[in-house]
Order: C-alpha cells, then sequence, then structure tokens
C-alpha cells in the first residue's frame, strides 16, 4: 500500500479547481497501485503559523535549551516533517494567487525547511537530506503563466523541493481558468489528460 501525503492550499477548500485536481490524482494513483494510505494536511482548513522570531528561535535552540513553549514548536515542525518522510508519493494541490503560492503554504515550507533535519549546509553548498520520492504538482490558474516570466512558482517550487532533496517533481498546469468558460473547459480536460499519463 503506498502512503500519499497530500497537501492543499486553496481558499475555496475542496472546491478549488486545483483541489479536484488532487482528487482526480488520487483517482487516477488508485487504478495504478490499489488501495492507497492518505494523510491529508489542508492548509486552509488548518493553517499552519506564520514563521517570527519566536518560531524561529524554538528550531535553532538546542533540544536540551529549549523551554516548554518552544518544545511544542518544535514539535509541531517535527510532525509535519514526519508526515514528509513517511510519504512514498507527494501530491500537492497550489493555486496561484498574485503571482506566487498562497501564503499558508509558504508557512508551512517554512515549518519543512529546518537545518540538520531536512537540509544542511556543507562547504560545497547546501544538501537536502530528504530521501527522494515523486511529488505532483497541480497548479490552478486564473490566467496563462506557465514559460514565461510571470510564473513565479514554478521555479521556487523546484528550487525549495530541491533543496530539500526532493528533485523528482511533476508538474500538471490548468491555466487561463478565468478566461472563458471555452479555454476553462479545454485546459481541465488538458490536465485530465497530463494527469493520466503521469500516473499510469
Amino acid at each position: 500500500m503506498k502512503n500519499i501525503l497530500v497537501i492543499t492550499a486553496s481558499i475555496f477548500g475542496q472546491g478549488g479547481q486545483s483541489s479536484q485536481l488532487v482528487n482526480q490524482t488520487l483517482d487516477n494513483l488508485r487504478q495504478s497501485h490499489g488501495e492507497l494510505k492518505i494523510q491529508h494536511r489542508d492548509l486552509t482548513a488548518e493553517p499552519v503559523p506564520h514563521l517570527d522570531a519566536e518560531r524561529f528561535g524554538a528550531f535553532i535552540t538546542g533540544a536540551d535549551e529549549r523551554d516548554s513553549q518552544q518544545q511544542q514548536v518544535a514539535d509541531y515542525s517535527d510532525s509535519l516533517i514526519e508526515e514528509v518522510q513517511q510519504a512514498d508519493i507527494i501530491v500537492m494541490g497550489v493555486p496561484m494567487y498574485n503571482f506566487g503560492i498562497p501564503s499558508v503554504l509558504k508557512a508551512y515550507f517554512d515549518h519543512i525547511a529546518r537545518a540538520g533535519i531536512t537540509f544542511r549546509y556543507t562547504e560545497n553548498g547546501p544538501v537536502g537530506l530528504l530521501e527522494d520520492r515523486p511529488v505532483y504538482i497541480l497548479a490552478a490558474r486564473g490566467g496563462i503563466y506557465a514559460n514565461t516570466p510571470n510564473d513565479s512558482q514554478t521555479p521556487f517550487l523546484r528550487s525549495f523541493l530541491g533543496f530539500l532533496g526532493l528533485t523528482d517533481v511533476h508538474f500538471v498546469f490548468a491555466e487561463g481558468l478565468n478566461m472563458g468558460e471555452e479555454q476553462k473547459e479545454s485546459a481541465l480536460q488538458d490536465a485530465h489528460r497530463n494527469i493520466a499519463t503521469l500516473t499510469a
């Protein structure tokens, strides 16, 4: 049985297009792999706190020196990292808001990027410490951005995930969703075909 970590970040919850593409991906993965064990982290329903000085301080304080509040912060971060470590496949629904990723997703990233745990610095630069595994990113956008200078999401996601050691990253784009019904329908059909190909 495959362990699947699902991360969604749409402000529209399960009604969001990125969330619906995630569900389509899970349906296809069931066809390919059979029964799945799914851990779903809905960052809109249960947002991760944004990083501040106190939380960062807890991360960099040694385990033997943390007070009880700092230990709670570290334990919470550790639990998020453990979900990633236990997953065979990661499926992420990523809408585009104002050219970037949702702020709740950035907050989540800030809690799983931990020096000495998910990455380390060396004389030759940073090294990711997570074991690589497939990451499927379902990117829903109101306009058309892929392969243009306005697509800040794709390079950022590749860079961040690669920084942690996750380089087997696959994108499925559904673009132009706010550019009329014909464009929306065509984009979603293309996305569904690409999902089927990736997960076969």
